[in-house]
């Protein structure tokens, strides 16, 4: 497994390294956001192809590629011809002549190590699975958590796309639909989703691999996702701040008293 674990490391590197070469070209380093899903659908096929194709492994792979197919689909497709995203706009602003070798190093190799960490229960589980291990409580417990958590982020990111698709919503903030229960239901469905696929590690022995959903949770509620989307919300949606009070961040739940202004 560690072996398994050295080249999936050397392969998340080599991939991002390219993506990095083709976002020289392209000034977009925001491309590396739209390879996160795809990187670990590669890396689980990987560890798939390492451990010799076990029967047991292909419902991690199977559950890995719906989840990250969808997102990196999602993604290129809202991002299509936006250029890129101000969060790299402003790193690339402020990493003046040394941007390019920089920004392999602290964007397009930091996410790579990240993805890489991830995905240590889907290494575990793909190695150590079983028709027996599968079969338990926790096993079929995690699948359903999953499953039900890339449905959740699917509907979510569905009912945004309509929103932000109406002329008369511009400038306005999605409070309808998930988005009335939390801030980030997207994130919320994320989470759901490695929380699930660690119950898989978990029912093959991999309990200890429980730093990777908490990382991911993280990631989420406190460094790259609710804070910087939130800085530019609020910013950028005069409304945003009153929707925020009477909302969880993640966690589904109705609406405090109080009016979204």
């Amino acid at each position: 497994m560690f072996g398994s674990a050295l080249i999936g490391l050397g392969a998340v590197l080599a991939l991002m390294a390219g993506v990095w070469a083709y976002s020289l070209r392209a000034r977009d380093a925001s491309l590396v956001d739209r390879f996160w899903g795809a990187g670990l659908v590669a890396l689980a096929w990987l560890y798939q192809a390492l451990a010799g194709w076990p029967a047991a492994g292909w419902l991690v792979v199977a559950l890995v590629t719906l989840w990250g197919m969808r997102l990196t689909a999602y993604l290129a497709w809202r991002s299509w011809g936006q250029g890129e995203d101000p969060r790299y706009r402003a790193l690339r602003e402020a990493g003046g002549r040394w941007w390019a070798l920089r920004s392999l190093v602290t964007v397009f190799w930091l996410q790579a190590v990240a993805l890489w960490l991830v995905a240590t229960p889907l290494l575990h589980a793909i190695s150590h699975g079983s028709a027996a291990a599968w079969a338990s409580p926790l096993a079929v417990a995690g699948v359903a958590v999953a499953l039900a958590g890339w449905l959740y982020e699917t509907v979510a990111d569905w009912q945004l796309a309509r929103f932000r698709a109406d002329p008369a919503n511009a400038g306005r903030v999605c409070a309808a639909g998930l988005w009335h229960y939390s801030r980030h239901p997207n994130y919320f469905g994320e989470a759901l989703v490695w929380w699930g696929l660690w119950g898989l590690a978990a029912a093959s022995g991999g309990w200890w691999t429980v730093f990777a959903p908490l990382a991911m949770t993280g990631l989420l509620l406190r460094v790259s996702g609710v804070p910087l989307l939130e800085g530019r919300l609020r910013a950028s949606r005069p409304g945003y701040g009153a929707y925020a009070a009477r909302r969880n961040a993640l966690i589904p739940a109705p609406p405090r008293q109080g009016s979204d202004g």
